[in-house]
């Protein structure tokens, strides 16, 4: 038998009843379905089983042993029905000359060029995909550079719950659930320096605070 191509990715959907096979972009995946061809045995298989459940005794018989027999013969029919199947399902697909893979004329084939997309992808589209993914590079860029904690307190201890009920502060200067100030300062009385609440000892000038 000559040589078959273009079946490696393929499904064999045949049965006792005749051939039928799907062939599947070796890119996308996107398949192409043959015509069901009836097999010849298959119809004498049909009759064998009607026959056997109206009938019973030896045409029964014969009927649970015709597909042991379709079995055993459908070889050289099964080859002729998947050449067949190729030769139908070729021309929807192209075979790269640079990478040898089959893909399908639709999606994966860069006709202008003659190979599929992956050896030689579409110049719009990597145009257009990478004009999008420097956008989004930029706009990080931009960001980084952008001062986007100028009004957050960055120095004062910072506290997840509020202290006096608990509630979540989400990083505010007084509690969303009781209005209790977050970080309260207190004051040096003789210097005037604002200190953190709790401080013993003014920095400034060493005034005891509490």
């Amino acid at each position: 038998m000559s040589l078959i191509q273009f079946t490696r990715n393929h499904a064999d959907h045949s049965t006792d009843k005749g051939f039928q096979f799907e062939f599947f972009c070796d890119r996308c995946g996107n398949g192409f379905m043959s015509e069901f061809k009836a097999s010849v045995t298959g119809f004498a298989t049909s009759a064998l089983r009607a026959a056997g459940d109206i009938f019973g005794g030896i045409l029964g018989q014969a009927s649970r042993g015709s597909y042991e027999i379709e079995r055993a013969i459908r070889g050289p029919a099964h080859d002729k029905a998947l050449q067949n199947a190729v030769e139908e399902a070729k021309p929807n697909f192209r075979q790269c000359p640079k990478c040898s893979n089959w893909v399908c004329i639709s999606t994966c084939w860069n006709g202008k060029r003659g190979l599929c997309y992956d050896c030689a992808p579409n110049v719009e589209t990597e145009l257009s995909s990478a004009q999008a993914q420097a956008t989004v590079e930029q706009i990080r860029e931009k960001v980084r550079d952008q001062d986007l904690t100028k009004d957050i307190d960055l120095t004062s201890e910072a506290a997840a719950l509020c202290p006096s009920c608990g509630a979540r502060t989400q990083g505010a200067k007084f509690c969303p659930e009781c209005g209790k100030p977050l970080r309260p300062k207190n004051e040096c009385p003789r210097c005037g320096t604002k200190t953190e609440a709790g401080t013993k000892f003014c920095p400034e000038c060493g005034n005891k605070l509490l």
